[in-house]
């Protein structure tokens, strides 16, 4: 007799186990959501070219031209980030007293992926809290230029910002 009560505990325990776990699966499954929402917030939210981006090199070929950007990448609250991201950079002509200044696009570079950690590194200034690029590009006397900056975020979001360079 006391063998099939405590089989009867033992099924009690085992369906009442089963019964909660749907419900406890459903919890954990919203608070995964919740906490999912919470950290995409602290991912990449939008993309700037830096002020310090410029023309280098002395343009008579001892030095190679190049452009030297500075992309830094912002969070939702707008502070700088470090984030594995492919960035893909784009050179247009700039058309001036237009309403659309972007003119015939000139040149696109290579995408620079930086999902792997010492690639990551190797492009990251931690004094700006920005990237750091050098693109190979000759620049024509006189002319204009719109730069373009695409991040290619890991989920799936496209950021891009211009910037004009002269």
């Amino acid at each position: 007799m006391k063998a099939v009560a405590v089989i009867a505990q033992m099924l009690l325990l085992l369906l009442g186990g089963v019964c909660c776990e749907p419900a406890n699966a459903a919890e954990s499954s919203q608070k995964a959501d919740s906490d999912s929402n919470q950290l995409s917030e602290y991912g990449p939210a939008k993309v700037e070219i830096m002020p310090l981006t410029e023309f280098t090199g002395d343009g008579d070929g001892k030095k190679p031209s190049k452009i030297k950007v500075y992309v830094s990448l912002l969070d939702a609250f707008d502070c700088q980030i470090k984030a594995p991201v492919v960035f893909r950079f784009e050179l247009y002509d700039r058309v001036p007293l237009s309403a659309d200044p972007k003119g015939q696009r000139i040149l696109i570079w290579p995408d620079i992926d930086l999902n792997d950690a010492d690639k990551n590194n190797k492009y990251w200034r931690d004094f700006l809290r920005a990237y750091e690029f050098d693109l190979p590009f000759e620049p024509k006397k006189g002319n204009s230029y719109i730069l373009q900056v695409t991040a290619l975020c890991p989920n799936g979001r496209r950021l891009s910002a211009d910037f004009t360079l002269k």
